[in-house]
């Protein structure tokens, strides 16, 4: 009997259904009454579109938000129905992203967020929990951001992990588990992984240098010495320079006029340089001196890293040089598997048929501007 409720409690956790707390697809235009634009930057911010893109797997299915107008700011959120803490729990983050402008500088990432703020102040200044997601700038900047929020500060990871660059759809998911690990996957392959007290400088370092010791006096760091039994051949020392033995004074030389001739100076072939012994071990070499450490006073550990007691809402701030960017499919659960399954559903259909469809433009544009040319210079020849 106690097998069996034994087996019955692991079926019923094994076959446990994912706790989705947002999963947004923009499928309809009704998104503008989930989502809120900011007021906080004025004329300054971008309006935000409706679009699938210029290319696409599905015309419908791949429709997300897309920036709208070049260097502006952009500012949207939307609360969840209910927030929540993920403690104990794991927490996932999973959003799609569509650079199809080839951008050169603008932000791809998302924030989760607090329940209790103002959605129509919204701005970079507004607290958050997580900052997840691409930023690209120019050619050496182009990083995936994991930043969390802790006791008052934003903490940048300690990693650099490389974001995509490219015009096509990519997915970026952030695995937070109660373990206090992490994973960051894109287009559901890990690209990152570790401790978040390894990978974050949340707390101070468990060891320091102990204060009270120092290296002795008498301590030899040198490995290697010089022989004190080499000597310096006696032939060694020879000028560097020399009188051109193959010079001779020119006909017309005038020593009155000239001044006395003196052979030009070469380099002397037997000049080797100055003389140095030879090294040898040193038979009082005690390694390089190790700086002992202790623990850190200051350093208490801490297993709610991982821990955020609010989570209501996720949202964007951005700036974009060059707008164009798409976001969908924002996926905000406890269940890794979940969230990979459905990045095959959404991401995995859509970027076969989306390059398909960008070859077939790409092709179409090569063709066009190959009989533009051969237009251009029939024309200026005078051929019709």
């Amino acid at each position: 009997m106690k097998l069996l409720v034994l087996f019955a409690t692991f079926l019923g956790l094994s076959l446990a259904d994912p706790t989705v707390y947002l999963d947004e697809r923009f499928a309809d235009e009704a998104w503008k009454d989930r989502w809120v634009e900011s007021k906080a930057k004025g004329s300054d911010a971008g309006p935000w579109k409706w679009s699938a893109g210029k290319f696409y797997g599905d015309a419908d299915l791949d429709k997300g938000i897309q920036t709208g107008q070049d260097a502006r700011f952009y500012h949207l959120t939307t609360k969840l129905e209910e927030g929540f803490s993920n403690e104990g729990k794991t927490l996932v983050l999973q959003f799609t992203v569509k650079h199809e402008q080839k951008i050169d500088c603008g932000g791809g990432y998302i924030k989760l967020l607090p329940s209790d703020f103002d959605q129509k102040k919204f701005d970079g200044d507004s607290q958050y929990h997580i900052m997840f997601g691409p930023d690209i700038c120019g050619y050496d900047k182009k990083k995936v951001h994991v930043i969390f929020h802790y006791k008052g500060s934003n903490v940048l990871i300690n990693k650099d992990i490389k974001c995509k660059d490219d015009e096509f759809t990519h997915l970026y998911t952030l695995i937070v588990k109660p373990d206090q690990t992490y994973e960051v996957k894109i287009d559901n392959k890990k690209v990152e992984s570790g401790s978040l007290e390894d990978d974050w400088n949340f707390l101070p370092a468990k060891k320091i240098k102990d204060p009270d010791a120092k290296k002795p006096d008498d301590w030899d760091e040198k490995e290697y010495i010089d022989d004190p039994e080499d000597t310096k051949p006696e032939d060694w020392d020879k000028p560097e320079h020399i009188p051109d033995p193959d010079a001779t004074k020119p006909e017309d030389w005038d020593d009155e006029m000239d001044g006395e001739w003196e052979p030009p100076m070469i380099d002397n072939p037997e000049y080797k340089g100055e003389w140095k012994p030879k090294q040898i071990k040193n038979p009082g070499y005690d390694g390089k001196w190790i700086h002992p450490e202790i623990d850190n006073p200051e350093y208490t550990a801490d297993d709610k890293i991982y821990r955020y007691e609010d989570i209501g809402a996720v949202g964007f701030d951005l700036w974009q040089v060059k707008s164009g960017t798409i976001f969908d499919n924002i996926l905000v659960t406890d269940d890794a598997d979940h969230a990979e399954e459905v990045g095959k559903e959404l991401w995995e259909k859509t970027k076969e048929g989306e390059k398909k469809m960008k070859d077939q433009q790409d092709e179409e544009e090569r063709q066009k501007r190959e009989e533009e040319e051969k237009a251009r210079k029939d024309g200026e020849l005078g051929f019709s």
